[in-house]
């Protein structure tokens, strides 16, 4: 078996400079989080669900930085989906039940909040990254020439780039149904023995949107046009029982907490679809000149 060496290209200043910003928005990830549970009045089971749900985000941006050294075409929309909730996943632990928020928390929060912009306009508005973030990932190839680890294109037609954020974000319904379902748990240990039966249909819904979404996504980067009105009809659902359950077994704090990122996944997934649903209108149009022109 051989191995084909990819094609060395020399990464550009921003690349450099991008990964440096993410290894240091990991780093403020994490000592925010300590941060707060240093200064949380409340260590109870809730707060370290979502204390360690936070810190799991120290893991995608490590991934996102490999994805940005080898130039991947999905780095941008993950970075996007990992930066937006990353500052709602740490912002929630900031406040408080009762009280004030504690300054070195604030300040912790804000510095990451600065980070995660920085990252998003850099993924978005740098052009040497948008030109060098265009890579598909290596794949086992058998041809001719033998067995050989090298890029391959996807065979599915080109994707616009808002249907991979849509696909990300709506990627994040799971984790993000799940996490108020576990912090839930703490209720059943608390004595609220009725409360199990809603606990297990809430885990089993968010297992389902996972499939759900997955399966809707496959049919979504390959064209098919009832696939983007499935994904908002599975966006709206799960919104609606999300936040029903956050209310019922969480109360208000469960409702902001958990209720809110949920929200912002669900509306940049539909944002991301209407962006790209007007992108594939213009398109036809915009080769009609050339074509009149050309005959």
């Amino acid at each position: 078996m051989t191995t084909a060496a990819a094609t060395e290209v020399r990464r550009p200043s921003a690349v450099r400079a991008l990964t440096w910003l993410l290894a240091a928005t990991a780093a403020a990830t994490v000592a925010v989080d300590v941060l707060n549970w240093w200064y949380a009045a409340d260590r109870g089971f809730g707060l370290a669900v979502r204390s360690g749900w936070a810190l799991l985000r120290t893991l995608g941006f490590l991934i996102l930085i490999r994805h940005v050294r080898r130039g991947r075409a999905g780095a941008r929309p993950l970075g996007l989906i990992l930066a937006v909730t990353t500052v709602f996943a740490v912002g929630r632990l900031i406040v408080p039940r009762a009280g004030v928020p504690a300054l070195p928390g604030v300040l912790g929060f804000a510095v990451l909040a600065a980070l995660c912009a920085a990252v998003v306009w850099l993924l978005y508005r740098s052009p040497p990254l948008r030109d060098y973030l265009v890579r598909h990932p290596s794949r086992l190839v058998v041809d001719r020439r033998g067995i050989s680890w090298r890029e391959v294109a996807p065979r599915r037609p080109p994707v616009a780039g808002w249907l991979l954020t849509a696909r990300v974000a709506a990627f994040t319904y799971g984790p993000l149904t799940l996490v108020p379902c576990l912090v839930a748990i703490g209720t059943i240990l608390d004595g609220r023995l009725l409360a199990v039966p809603t606990v297990v249909l809430w885990f089993g819904i968010g297992i389902g949107v996972s499939y759900a979404v997955l399966f809707s996504t496959f049919f979504l980067l390959r064209g098919k046009t009832w696939a983007g009105g499935l994904l908002v009809l599975i966006s709206v659902l799960v919104v609606a029982v999300d936040l029903a359950f956050c209310w019922l077994l969480l109360g208000v704090d469960g409702l902001v907490r958990d209720g809110a990122p949920l929200l912002v996944a669900a509306g940049l997934t539909l944002y991301a679809l209407r962006r790209a649903a007007r992108a594939a209108r213009a398109e036809p149009s915009a080769r009609v000149p050339a074509a009149a022109r050309s005959g």
